[in-house]
Order: structure tokens, then C-alpha cells, then sequence
């Protein structure tokens, strides 16, 4: 049988030349996105991809009917309150979209009926429903779509909300009435995510991305009026800072954050104020990393502050409104919670009588409540923790309305599925409202999820978070998955799966190597995998890897790698590192060709990566320091393990071509005889295809690569007659 032969791209030489270096790239050309030749070789590597993958099929449809089987098709959320309305998003067997909802709530001055969410089956009809948007409908006849912002306004007669039929993630915002279900003639095309309504429902806030896809406008929409006379409230013309918002928890101010990965700046508008005053707390100048969040306390406004300033690891305080006024020396700043070199404050919210307080401590995200009451004073109270039983989980505030006496809290952990608990505020009580359903026979008590720790070459100790079957033996034959992210101080953190499930149960230790670069250990932890450090980051996986190999679960050569975005960054830099220590690698949306986008500061996102890796434009330490590490540049004459690369053509984030060229030059450089393969998704956005269904094909894709590669294609015995019963 004649072995498939994969597409090679033509050369074209073009020189970079930065610092006195320069670059000679053969596969620049491929950037030309409307080029036909360039879509004719894109195409021709996905026939290649699709040849020479063929025998996986049969896998691939196993896995994809796995993940399938053990879904609950039909389900629903757990209705939240806003207001008079309980919302919720709820999903049918054989579509791809979520619907969202929401039925009327009761105000009997019953605590626990009226905050008590409505009993919602899958299936069964909700009694007064109402379909706000439906997934499904909204994405007949298109080839992508997907939901950017929804929003409805106080009295909960308009909802905004906006969509993408492109995968680049520029959205069209419409609204409609829900007395009536029609839409307004309002149609406002190219906005971000962020999506709010001011309080009185007469205009709605969005933000608008510049021509490198940086969020750098806020602007506001008078329902009813020309687009073409939309008032930009706030403009950010630094391209090396990303702007947001959010209305503070008592809908009285339009919150403006502007920021890096280093430092930030709020800005407000007071709702009250009839000339849109946009007024600044602290400026950027300070270079202080901080969030705040406004509340009023004994008829004082006040501002909750999440801040690093003396601070590495964030600190809570509480802040005078009229203390901005004052130089940045002369504020008073009350301490709620101090500094701790153990543990990261993340963020903080409030309610009309709590602060909820996101930290993470010994790897693991968990949420603190304090009352209001005696808040920055002597009179404080300690903080309460809400209680969990396993040791490797994560808990977050799913939701807490300004006038809500229950808070929401999301659980879950590598080996239970998703949780919904409501903690009342007043008793300290939690309830357990939902955990999410696993088809097929699954049991938590088949599968192990515990931490092992590696040595880096420096001798610090990198957190493993190890899952297996439990009835795996340690007889150093196992196949194993690595798999980690490492980068804008991104935790990952424990996460029920499905789809991992088809690994395990097919004897695969996965591995998930929490690197520097990762949030995972506090801010340091971050600090030592970013920039001039950020070979740790590749080093550390390295570390993680021969870990995996000498633990005696895994066999050293059934190893596989696998990463995304930056994590493709990742994937490609061990790839030249260390090819011989994998048995396969997956980059999904790689960015390996990291110098050259970060070279041309008018490429999407590019300018906002400088806090991240540097300034190779500025600064030739650091063009040097990249030119060591980036991928593309690194592509030495050794043997390459097998390697996919999945990518789509309406990314944003990172541009097909910088996956398109790894692989042209991979191809070109190996000297071993492993396939090399691109597959992209031409109708997809940084995520990949639209559709839950897609994503399961895309997941059993990936997945079906790295076990054929692994010699690892059938369940387990045991795994097979659970399945079976």
C-alpha cells in the first residue's frame, strides 16, 4: 500500500532582520489569508490529515459515542434569580445549542420559598417558561455560531444580547422585547463580549475592538436612535492595555477597568450623574495591579480594593471614596484581609450584607465569606470557608445578586461531576441544589485523582495533579498523557471531564503538570515562567515529564503531550527540547511562531503580549531571550515524535498560519519518518467548531491521535464490562 504523501509548501524567502539578526522564513507567505493558494494548500493538508489518520476513524467514532453516551443530552441548569425572574439554560437530545430561559419567581417574604430555585427535570416542561434565545434557532443556516453577551435590563422587559457566525469573535447585538418577543430595530454589528443595560433600560453599554482585535472602546447604544450616534464613553489608546466593564453590584455605577497583566486602572461613571463623568481611582501610573469593587457602608461610598500594592500574592482593603482625591502617599487604606505569602487573593464581590472572596491556597481555588458589618475595623469577622471533602478541587462564586440572602457556589473536582450548592449568608448553611448527571455507569470510586510533586533541574517542586483508574497497576506499562497551559498566570485547576474518561478507562495515566507560568502557586509562581524566566515554563514540562516516566506507573515510552494557545507554545517548545521523550505530541490552536507575531504589533492581540513575554521590538534581550525558545525559530535535524497540529481558520488569538508554517517546516527538518499532520477546522474560532457535537468530534479527534500513537485503542476488561453494564 502506497504510504500518503503529505502537501509541501513552496518557499518563498522573506527576511526579518531585528537587533543586527536576521531571519529567513520560507512559509511567511502563507499569512495571505485570501490567496487561493493558500487555501488550496490548507485544503490539501486537511486531506492529508484525514488519509493518514484513517484507521483512527473507528476510534474516533467510539470515543465521540462514549462522550455521547454518558451526557446527559437533555438537561438544564440551576435556575438563578434576578430580580423577579429565575433564569437558566437548558438543553435537548440532538441539538447543539443551549436554550435559555427563564420563569417567573414568587415574593411571599418566605425565605426558603422564595429563594428555594423552581424544580426543573429534563424533559419536562417548565410551568410558565419563556425562551429568551435559542442556540438553535439563531444558528439555522449559518456556519458558525456562537453567543458573545447576554443582558436584560432591571425591570426584565429587554434583553440584549449578541452573536458570532464567524468564529472571529466580532459579534452583532440586537435586542429584543420579551412582552412581545420581537426584536427592536436596533442592530449594532462589530461589538466584544461585554454586554449591560444602564439601570433605567434607555441605553446599553458594549465594547468595540480596534483593528488588531484589542477591546479599546466603550460605547453606549440610546435604545432608539441612529448607531452611527452611539456616545464612546472611554477610550483606551494605549495598544498595550485591554479595557472592560462591569456595573457595580448595586447597578449604581458603570465600572471601566484598563489594564495589563501588571498593572491596572479603574475608572467609574455614577449613573446619578447627568454629564457621564467618567472619574479615575487610581491611575496607571501607580503601577498598581488592583480591582475595586464600590459598596456603601454607614451611608459612606466606599471602594473594596484587590490590589498588590506591597502585596505580591493581593491583598483586600477598603478605601474612602473621597480618599482618591488625596496623592497616592497621604490615602488611608483599611486592611480586610492582608497579605499572605501562601496564599492568592484573587478577587472579591459584594452583596448588600457580604464580601465574597475568591483566594487559592495550596493549589486550590476556594471562596471566603465576611459580613459587611464592622468591614476594615476592629470589629471584623473572620472570615468562613465553606467546606469540601476532597483534597484536589474547585470551588467559585457562581453567582450572588446584590440583594440575594443565598450565594451560588460551583464545586467541582478531577472525579466529581459539576455542583451547584447555595450558601445562606445568614446560617452558613450549604445546600446542594445539583450535581450534574454521568450517564453510563460511572463511579467516582473507579478512578484516583491525587498530587505528586516533580524537581525542576533548579530544584523547585512542580505540582502534579495525577488521574488514573483505580485499578491500574504500578507495573511501569501504563500509557500516559502530560498535558499543561503555564502561561498569564492561567491556573488549571481540577475539573470534572467526560471526555477524559475515554482515556482512563483505556489504562492512561493523565498527567496534568501545573508549570511556572501557571497561577497555581501565587503570583511568584507566574512571575518565574513570564518573560526573561520563560524557559521554566518549557523546562519545568520536561521535569514533569521524566517525573511521569520514573514514578513506575507509566512506561517511558508510551508518553504523550498535549497543550493549547500557549500550552501550543509549550507543545512545540518541548518538541525541540526533548522529541525523543514523547510518543506523540497535540498542539490544538498552537502559538508556535510566537517572535513573529509578537514583532508586528499590528497583528491581532500582539501589542498586549509584551507584559507577557516581553517587547522583542524594544528590547534585543529579549528578541534574543525569544529567538532561543519561540518554536518556528527552533526546529533542529532530529527525529520528531508524531505530531498533530489543530488549528482554525477564523482564529483570532493565534492565526492558522503560525501552525500552517510549524508544520510546513517540521516536515521539511525532521529526520525521523513520523507523520506530521495539520488539520483546521475552516469554519471555526479559537475554540474550534461551533456545536457541542462538534467539540465532542473535535475532542475524540485529539484524543484518538494520542491513544493510536500510544498503542492504548481498547478498554480495559474492566472498563469495558462497566460500559457494557
Amino acid at each position: 500500500m502506497t504510504t500518503p504523501q503529505p502537501p509541501v509548501a513552496k518557499k518563498v524567502p522573506t527576511e526579518r532582520t531585528h537587533h543586527g539578526d536576521t531571519f529567513i522564513d520560507n512559509y511567511e507567505w502563507l499569512r495571505e489569508k485570501e490567496n487561493p493558494e493558500v487555501v488550496a494548500h490548507l485544503t490539501a493538508e486537511n486531506a492529508y490529515a484525514a488519509e493518514i489518520t484513517a484507521d483512527q476513524e473507528p476510534l474516533r467514532e467510539e470515543i465521540f459515542n462514549e462522550i455521547k453516551n454518558r451526557t446527559e443530552e437533555t438537561d438544564l441548569s440551576v435556575p438563578a434569580r434576578k430580580k423577579g425572574w429565575w433564569y437558566y439554560t437548558r438543553t435537548e437530545e440532538g441539538k447543539q445549542y443551549a436554550i435559555h430561559c427563564r420563569t417567573a419567581a414568587q415574593d411571599t417574604g418566605d425565605l426558603d420559598a422564595d429563594w428555594t430555585p423552581p424544580a426543573v427535570l429534563p424533559g419536562v416542561p417548565v410551568e410558565g417558561e419563556q425562551i429568551l434565545v435559542d442556540g438553535n434557532v439563531e444558528a439555522e443556516g449559518k456556519p458558525f455560531f456562537s453567543l458573545g453577551g447576554l443582558a436584560v435590563t432591571e425591570d426584565g422587559n429587554l434583553l440584549a444580547y449578541s452573536e458570532d457566525n464567524a468564529g472571529d469573535e466580532r459579534f452583532t447585538l440586537r435586542i429584543k422585547d420579551l412582552r412581545t418577543g420581537e426584536l427592536l430595530p436596533d442592530i449594532i454589528a462589530n461589538v466584544f463580549y461585554s454586554l449591560a443595560f444602564a439601570p433605567d433600560g434607555t441605553r446599553v453599554f458594549y465594547t468595540v475592538v480596534d483593528d488588531s482585535w484589542r477591546p479599546y472602546q466603550i460605547k453606549a447604544h440610546t435604545l432608539g436612535t441612529p448607531v452611527e450616534d452611539d456616545v464612546v464613553i472611554y477610550q483606551e489608546d494605549d495598544i498595550a492595555m485591554w479595557t472592560g466593564f462591569d456595573l457595580s453590584a448595586d447597578r449604581r455605577q458603570l465600572l471601566i477597568g484598563i489594564s495589563s497583566s501588571e498593572y491596572s486602572e479603574y475608572r467609574v461613571l455614577d449613573f446619578a450623574d447627568p454629564t457621564d463623568t467618567v472619574r479615575t481611582l487610581i491611575p496607571r501610573s501607580a503601577h498598581i495591579l488592583y480591582e475595586a469593587e464600590p459598596l456603601t457602608l454607614d451611608g459612606r461610598r466606599q471602594y473594596l480594593l484587590t490590589h498588590n500594592r506591597g502585596a505580591l500574592n493581593s491583598m483586600l482593603s477598603l478605601v474612602d471614596e473621597a480618599e482618591f482625591d488625596k496623592p497616592l502617599d497621604e490615602q488611608q487604606w483599611r486592611t480586610v484581609i492582608a497579605h499572605d505569602d501562601t496564599v492568592r487573593v484573587n478577587g472579591a464581590a459584594v452583596t448588600a450584607t457580604h464580601v465574597l472572596v475568591s483566594v487559592r491556597k495550596d493549589t486550590t481555588e476556594r471562596v471566603q465569606i465576611l459580613p459587611v458589618d464592622g468591614l476594615g475595623t476592629g470589629a471584623q469577622g473572620s472570615p468562613v470557608e465553606p467546606a469540601f471533602d476532597e483534597e484536589l478541587y474547585t470551588a467559585n462564586l457562581a453567582n450572588a445578586e446584590f440583594d440575594s440572602p443565598i450565594m451560588r457556589l460551583s464545586y467541582t473536582s478531577f472525579l466529581t461531576p459539576p455542583r451547584v450548592y447555595d450558601y445562606v449568608l445568614a446560617t452558613g448553611e450549604l445546600e446542594l441544589r445539583k450535581e450534574t448527571p454521568v450517564k453510563g455507569g460511572y463511579r467516582s470510586e473507579d478512578y484516583v485523582a491525587e498530587r505528586d510533586w516533580a524537581t525542576a533541574a533548579d530544584g523547585t517542586r512542580i505540582p502534579l495533579s495525577v488521574i488514573r483508574r483505580a485499578d491500574l497497576q504500578r507495573d511501569g506499562s501504563n500509557p500516559a498523557l502530560v498535558y499543561a497551559y503555564g502561561s498569564y498566570e492561567m491556573s488549571m485547576d481540577p475539573g470534572f471531564n467526560v471526555a477524559r474518561l475515554s482515556l482512563l478507562d483505556r489504562g492512561v495515566l493523565y498527567v496534568v503538570a501545573h508549570v511556572r507560568g501557571g497561577g497555581e502557586m501565587g503570583r511568584s509562581w507566574y512571575d518565574n515562567g513570564k518573560k526573561l524566566h520563560k524557559k521554566n515554563t518549557f523546562t519545568d514540562f520536561v521535569d514533569a515529564t521524566d517525573a511521569v516516566a520514573a514514578s513506575g506507573w507509566a512506561d517511558p515510552d508510551r508518553i504523550a503531550a498535549m497543550g493549547g494557545s500557549a500550552g501550543g507554545l509549550l507543545m512545540g517548545a518541548v518538541a525541540n527540547l526533548a522529541p525523543q521523550k514523547y510518543r506523540a505530541i497535540v498542539a490544538q490552536v498552537p502559538f508556535v511562531d510566537a517572535l513573529t507575531s509578537i514583532l508586528d504589533p499590528d497583528l491581532p492581540l500582539s501589542a498586549l503580549e509584551w507584559e507577557e513575554w516581553g517587547n522583542p521590538i524594544t528590547d534585543p534581550e529579549v528578541y534574543r531571550y525569544m529567538k532561543e525558545y519561540t518554536p518556528y525559530e527552533n526546529i533542529r535535524a532530529v527525529d520528531y515524535p508524531k505530531i498533530a497540529a489543530v488549528t482554525s481558520f477564523n482564529d483570532t488569538r493565534v492565526l492558522y498560519v503560525e501552525p500552517a508554517k510549524w508544520v510546513a517546516q517540521l516536515r521539511e527538518t525532521t529526520t525521523g519518518s513520523e507523520p506530521i499532520v495539520l488539520k483546521i477546522e475552516m469554519d471555526g474560532g479559537h475554540g474550534g467548531a461551533s456545536g457541542r457535537y462538534e467539540a465532542w468530534k473535535d475532542r475524540a479527534w485529539d484524543y484518538a491521535f494520542i491513544l493510536a500513537a500510544l498503542g492504548a485503542r481498547d478498554l480495559l476488561p474492566a472498563a469495558k464490562r462497566e460500559n457494557a453494564a
